[in-house]
C-alpha cells in the first residue's frame, strides 16, 4: 500500500467515540493525516495521550469507559484526532516510531572498553 492511500477499509473497523474522532495509525506514522474543510492535511505530531490524567477528558469520560484505564492512544497536537496503534506495528510503545534501516547497510559495532 502506498503511503498516500487512505485506510478506508480499516477506518470503518475502528470504533468511534461520541466526543472524539478515532483513526487507526499506519505503521511508523508520526504525523496526523486528517484533512480539514479545505482538503489540507493537518500535519500535527502524534503524541502519546494519557487520557486518565487529562482534566477535560475526565469530565467527558468516554475514552476511559470504552478502553479502560491504560490503553495506548495517540492524539494530534492540533486537531485532537485520536489514533489507535496499528496491529501490525508490534514494536511496543514507541511514539517516534521504529525508524528506518540504513540505506547503506552499515552497522557499527559498539566500542570495546580497554582494561587498564
Amino acid at each position: 500500500m502506498a503511503s498516500g492511500e487512505p485506510l478506508r477499509t480499516q477506518a470503518a473497523d475502528v470504533p468511534q467515540l461520541p466526543n472524539h474522532k478515532v483513526k487507526l495509525k499506519k505503521p511508523g506514522q508520526r504525523a496526523c493525516n486528517e484533512k480539514n474543510d479545505k482538503g489540507k492535511f493537518c500535519g500535527g505530531h502524534l503524541k502519546r495521550w494519557f487520557y486518565t490524567a487529562d482534566v477535560l477528558e475526565q469530565e467527558c469520560g468516554c475514552a476511559e469507559k470504552a478502553w479502560g484505564a491504560d490503553r495506548e492512544v495517540y492524539r494530534c497536537e492540533f486537531c485532537q484526532t485520536l489514533y489507535l496503534p496499528h496491529p501490525e506495528d508490534a514494536s511496543g510503545v514507541n511514539v517516534a516510531g521504529t525508524g528506518q534501516l540504513s540505506v547503506f547497510g552499515l552497522t557499527v559495532p559498539p566500542k570495546e572498553e580497554k582494561k587498564a
